[in-house]
């Protein structure tokens, strides 16, 4: 089926998500909108997140979306349910990869970089409890992470400060797993390396969800089976900047768009 997978973040982060489906399902078509004038979801109230999660659903759905992606870790942990019981179709949301963590660390330490919004979520903490038995799991909210990278400010001296501060106390009680639970932080991996000693597993959620992705596409017999060419168009409701600087490519379109 040719209608396009549909993709929503608050902002650029999901592109981190976007680029693992790319590579796994490169014959589909996706929209995706970057709710950039809204980020971070993750400072918001549940009633707001849903607010928001319920807009780019619609006009996802307006686009012909015949499977959504809530490339947002706020957005699934404060919505998905509710989006799930609401529209017809297949949704695909995010969480942090607790479980992988808790089966890799040797030192029962991990560490978990998120925004309050998910940290604060019962999903989160059913996860938690579910899979982190006998594991201390070692919270910090990454306050002031997402402006930056929504600013283009991702390598800046002012964010590595700020990582700093949030990962150095986590590394003093001895973490080995070191979980992203936001789809923006994939792009400070490369100054989490620098910080990080080179032992430290990071972990992100992206390969994850483009399984899943492809696995419910399957279930449901939506796979692109044709041979015509491929579109990915990326809307923003700010400036494209900083989004043209993260994706590109001959099939690549990115417009602003007032939602």
């Amino acid at each position: 089926m040719q209608q396009p997978i549909g993709i929503f973040d608050s902002g650029v982060g999901g592109t981190s998500i976007w680029k693992e489906i790319q590579k796994m399902l490169p014959n589909e078509d996706v929209v995706y909108l970057a709710d950039s004038l809204n980020a971070p979801y993750g400072t918001k109230s549940k009633e707001e997140i849903l607010r928001l999660s319920i807009k780019n659903t619609e006009l996802l759905l307006e686009k012909g979306c015949k499977l959504i992606v809530v490339a947002c870790n706020t957005a699934t942990t404060n919505a998905i349910d509710y989006l799930r019981t609401t529209y017809e179709v297949p949704f695909v949301g995010i969480e942090p990869a607790i479980k992988p963590a808790t089966l890799q660390t040797k030192t029962k330490k991990v560490g978990i970089l998120a925004t309050k919004g998910t940290l604060s979520s019962s999903l989160f903490h059913n996860t938690t409890k579910l899979y982190a038995a006998g594991i201390t799991v070692i919270e910090q909210q990454g306050k002031g992470l997402v402006e930056l990278i929504e600013a283009g400010r991702t390598d800046s001296s002012e964010m590595k400060e700020l990582l700093q501060s949030y990962v150095n106390p986590m590394l003093e009680k001895d973490i080995d797993c070191l979980v992203l639970g936001c789809t923006h932080y994939p792009y400070l991996i490369p100054l989490l390396k620098e910080i990080v000693p080179s032992e430290i597993n990071i972990i992100d959620s992206g390969e994850a969800v483009a399984r899943q992705t492809m696995a419910l596409l399957k279930k449901n017999k939506l796979l692109n089976v044709s041979n015509t060419a491929i579109a990915h168009k990326f809307y923003t409701n700010s400036p494209t900047k900083v989004l043209h600087s993260l994706v590109a490519g001959p099939n690549v379109e990115i417009s602003y768009l007032d939602f």
